[in-house]
């Protein structure tokens, strides 16, 4: 069984920076996709950005050209790099890892067999 950890979130100003990181124990990540998804107050839970074990990226379309989802494989690490925040990016944003080496992007929770506890992402305007 996989245990994740996200670690990163806070307080930024809108306009400000973050990088989440997802460590795994348990298992190898390599031969998992990730995704990350955050969920906000009175909304459901969304994808934000997946990486296949190849290291293909796939992106929400609201955060296309300021996240970038990444991988070290070395670490058993996954990231999410956040520029040019927004207050509508405020939520807990959670790991996610599904066992799986193929190049399909899975983009919905309850795809995924393992989850972290999740970390805030608070952004002030």
């Amino acid at each position: 069984q996989a245990q994740l950890v996200e670690s990163g979130g806070g307080l930024v100003q809108a306009g400000g920076s973050l990088r989440l990181s997802c460590v795994g124990s348990g298992r190898t990540l390599s031969s998992y996709a990730m995704g990350w998804f955050r969920q906000a107050p009175g909304k459901q839970r969304e994808l934000v950005a997946a990486i296949t074990s190849g290291g293909g990226t796939r992106y929400a379309d609201s955060v296309k050209g300021r996240f970038t989802i990444s991988r070290d494989n070395a670490k058993n690490t996954v990231y999410l790099q956040m520029n040019s925040l927004k207050p509508e990016d405020t939520a807990v944003y959670y790991c996610a890892a599904k066992y799986y080496s193929g190049t399909y992007y899975y983009t919905e929770s309850y795809q995924y067999d393992y989850w972290g506890q999740g970390t805030q992402v608070t952004v002030s305007s």
